[in-house]
């Protein structure tokens, strides 16, 4: 079986919790012997690739563009896609699970074609909520309340 791969989407400019929460996950997920997937760029998708690294593990960053400058450290390899936040859909259908950190307009594309792909675990810490037209919460992914918990969630479920 190979080996499980984990997206950990999340905001270019994040809060320094979002960060942090976003290093512990990565760190966690390259302990267990995940493939980290991001989007190899500023914010969580750094600090996710810095703790993935720094802990031994394969991150692969899935980039919006063609340009070498726009990546962050601790990226394994990269995938220039050159199709813009097109590229969250190939994140989203590489991964086994889905772990949201924190919020942002393209975190919840992530989010939302994640559950539109569904048959993965879709997990957030600090992310987005969801409700509908009658203001009833949905249902969109598992809130975890640790990174501990996200990655957890994240490696039973997938």
């Amino acid at each position: 079986m190979p080996p499980t791969q984990v997206a950990v989407c999340g905001p270019r400019d994040c809060t320094d919790a979002d960060a942090a929460n976003a290093r512990n996950i990565g760190r966690l997920l390259a302990e267990a012997g995940a493939t980290v997937l991001c989007g190899g760029g500023h914010g969580v998708m750094a600090a996710v690739a810095e703790g993935a690294s720094a802990a031994g593990g394969l991150v692969i960053g899935v980039r919006p563009d063609t340009d070498p400058d726009g990546i962050c450290d601790g990226l394994s390899a990269v995938l220039y896609t050159n199709m813009g936040e097109a590229r969250n859909a190939i994140l989203v259908w590489s991964a086994d699970a889905v772990i949201i950190v924190g919020g942002s307009w393209g975190t919840l594309s992530e989010l939302a074609l994640a559950n539109r792909r569904g048959g993965v675990p879709v997990i957030t810490l600090g992310g987005w909520q969801i409700r509908d037209a009658e203001d009833n919460p949905v249902e969109a992914a598992i809130v975890a309340s640790s990174p501990e918990a996200a990655v957890r969630i994240a490696l039973a479920e997938a």
